[in-house]
């Protein structure tokens, strides 16, 4: 595997009037580790994110992707680049089923230019796919004709990751996958985590508990009032650390 970064932000900052969101902060994501972002609320992680996934446009800082870099002009560009973001509140459509929601915005259709003007979907083909995908994965859902709304938390939420890297992206951004789902569903979220580092992408994971830092991350990067104060391996450090990096008491930065 290559030690070039699949992604690499170095020194973005970021402001809104006089708040001073982000103060020259680098982070490297790299192929086959999970990299967890850590930080109490302010700290400036969702908009590291936003800045990463073309939402916000940095004041300053350069971002590089498998080392060329890259001025990420929107949400839609980031993705073009094998950037993926899947946030805590889920971009699924409750009453589309599994393989409607996988292929969203990217539906196989049939009949030729004719049948994709009218939108003609090929649904055997989209839950043919939508099967190799998800065994793929290791996610496990009872069928991918019963709509989403009616699926479990865990599952709802497996989908949306599973989208995320249906496409060939090599980078995701998870923004609290399990902030809402209870205990069970959380570790199959996290299993998900693995197999996704498993296969080679690089993961930046965002998340309060640090017992899931310590479950399924390779490293954290640690933000305080802005600014990077703590780079770490987490087989380095424990729970106790990170508290101390996230509340400002430690730094090694």
């Amino acid at each position: 595997m290559s030690n070039t970064a699949a992604l690499m932000a170095d020194g973005i900052s970021k402001s809104f009037r006089a708040v001073q969101a982000l103060d020259d902060v680098s982070i490297e994501l790299h192929h086959g580790r999970v990299t967890a972002l850590l930080g109490d609320n302010g700290a400036g992680k969702s908009t590291l994110v936003k800045c990463i996934a073309g939402l916000y446009q940095p004041d300053s800082g350069r971002i590089f992707i498998e080392g060329a870099e890259h001025r990420i002009s929107s949400a839609r560009h980031a993705r073009e680049l094998g950037i993926e973001t899947v946030h805590q509140t889920l971009s699924v459509i409750d009453p589309l089923d599994v393989a409607e929601n996988l292929f969203l915005n990217r539906e196989h259709t049939r009949g030729g230019w004719l049948g994709a003007r009218l939108g003609l979907l090929d649904k055997r083909r989209m839950r043919t796919d939508c099967a190799t995908t998800l065994s793929r994965l290791d996610i496990r859902i009872p069928s991918l004709r019963r709509s989403v709304g009616s699926l479990s938390g865990g599952q709802r939420q497996a989908i949306a990751i599973g989208r995320a890297v249906a496409w060939g992206q090599r980078i995701v951004l998870l923004d609290e996958p399990a902030a809402a789902l209870g205990v069970e569903q959380t570790q199959r979220v996290l299993e998900l985590i693995t197999n996704l580092r498993d296969q080679g992408l690089a993961v930046l994971l965002i998340t309060h508990n640090m017992e899931q830092v310590l479950s399924v991350c390779d490293e954290a990067v640690v933000l305080y009032r802005g600014k990077k104060s703590a780079e770490v391996k987490v087989a380095d450090v424990t729970k106790d650390d990170l508290v101390a990096y996230i509340t400002g008491a430690r730094t090694n930065s």
